[in-house]
């Protein structure tokens, strides 16, 4: 996955109104629910061995490697409360929009005479809820990290350099070399 992808998924995940099973084993029965029982391909999800996961069920393994217990936390975090990260994303794009927080490499395109050099910024701002829905619509069709990028570039442009079309109206944006990327709604 991309920046803006791994993002948009953290912002999703911090609006769980409950915390993630602890230990290996709760996680583990958790994901297993989400599979419909299936161990197999849960294993195949988890990249380890179906006989790894009936310990893990059943209690004889009780602390993963660091590489399962990460990926192990991120499975759960992507399947923990579906419901309740779907009505945040439609609350966001429907009223309350999204707070975007990067550090990046910031290029224009402008009137001759001005300075198009681009340079690192560290910019936080809130975009209205139509960027919001573009960028979950986009996501959810299956959008490219540059697609994603171009949408966040836009709504930067318009809203934060182009003071919602206040100012600077000949400006055309270039988003790159994203050092950090942070969204919350």
């Amino acid at each position: 996955m991309g920046e803006i992808e791994d993002a948009l998924a953290r912002a999703a995940a911090g609006t769980a109104t409950r915390p993630i099973p602890k230990s290996a084993q709760a996680q583990m029965r958790f994901l297993l629910k989400t599979e419909k029982g299936s161990t197999r391909t849960l294993a195949a999800r988890l990249q380890v061995t179906q006989r790894t996961v009936e310990r893990y069920l059943k209690g004889t393994l009780r602390r993963p490697r660091a590489e399962l217990a990460a990926r192990l936390e991120r499975e759960v975090r992507r399947d923990w409360q579906p419901r309740v990260q779907q009505r945040a994303r439609k609350k966001a794009a429907a009223s309350g929009g999204i707070v975007i927080e990067t550090r990046a490499r910031f290029g224009f395109t402008a009137a001759p005479g001005s300075t198009d050099d681009g340079r690192i910024r560290r910019i936080t701002q809130h975009l209205p809820p139509a960027y919001a829905a573009r960028l979950f619509d986009a996501q959810a069709a299956g959008a490219t990290e540059q697609q994603l990028q171009a949408i966040a570039a836009e709504g930067l442009q318009e809203i934060y350099f182009k003071d919602r079309g206040r100012r600077a109206q000949g400006l055309a944006v270039e988003f790159t070399d994203i050092d950090y990327i942070e969204l919350d709604f």
